[in-house]
């Protein structure tokens, strides 16, 4: 899995490819929270449109990263959720804590 971003006013962008699961989320973790720390975002989007696979583990990434942007006073979201990342997303109920929007078909 690929972890690619964009910081640009504030707001941290990123970008998930690829396949997320319990191999791939602690790796992907401390990448993120490196960028984070170099950053300080205001505002933090997850964007999954090329994330073609996700497990409970992708889960646990995002709560882990709502967590690390409320302690600074920020804000998380999920954009352009794939079908298979959604189908998840959508049974695990994180959907009531953080804003996710599905991608467009």
């Amino acid at each position: 899995m690929k972890v690619l971003s964009n910081y640009q006013d504030g707001r941290l962008t990123l970008y998930l490819k690829g396949e997320l699961d319990h191999h791939e989320a602690a790796a992907a973790l401390r990448r993120i929270s490196r960028t984070m720390d170099d950053y300080l975002p205001r505002d933090c989007v997850v964007d999954m449109g090329e994330l073609t696979f996700m497990d409970s583990s992708g889960i646990a990434l995002l709560l882990k990263i709502s967590r690390l942007m409320e302690q600074t006073g920020g804000r998380t979201w999920v954009e352009n959720a794939a079908d298979q990342p959604m189908k998840v997303i959508d049974a695990s109920g994180i959907d009531r804590i953080l804003q996710v929007t599905a991608a467009k078909r």
